[in-house]
């Protein structure tokens, strides 16, 4: 545990903190059959850093604590986004790197949200896979672009 260093904990935390108070504050959009999780758009941070990893987990766990859901969506949810910032890490192709937690989600979340609002689980898929889409290639494309260049200093 001490070989963890104290800029990767930052760098974590800011992240888990900023998740979560991007789902809580857009609730509205963040939770339901159709969701646009802006916060979503975050995963593409693993793509730069390791410590996106344990800060998009705990963020999304913080975020569906509070969320609507209850204790699948805790455990699923959270699981979903883990997956997808663990294999975002691993793509070194920043056009491919939006993509994970758009499968992820599509096939872990859909299913549960499904469940939840009684649509078939196909339906599901779709709509949070959908989301999913829109919000990591329409907001976290264009980030990982913008923060390309600056990736040195930031990380």
């Amino acid at each position: 545990m001490k070989d963890i260093k104290p800029a990767f904990l930052a760098r974590a935390a800011v992240i888990a903190a900023l998740y979560a108070a991007l789902t809580l504050a857009l609730a509205p959009i963040s939770y339901g059959l159709v969701q646009f999780r802006v916060a979503e758009a975050l995963t593409i941070l693993a793509y730069f850093t390791p410590a996106a990893i344990p800060g998009l987990f705990i963020g999304c766990l913080i975020a569906n604590i509070i969320g609507p859901y209850g204790i699948l969506d805790i455990v699923f949810g959270s699981i979903a986004t883990l997956i997808a910032a663990i294999a975002t890490y691993k793509i070194k192709n920043r056009y491919l790197a939006p993509l994970p937690p758009v499968l992820a989600n599509a096939l872990i979340v859909g299913p549960l949200v499904a469940y939840f609002v009684n649509v078939p689980f196909y339906m599901g898929m779709l709509y949070v896979g959908l989301g999913q889409l829109a919000v990591c290639y329409g907001l976290g494309l264009p980030l990982i672009l913008a923060l390309e260049p600056i990736r040195k200093r930031l990380f």
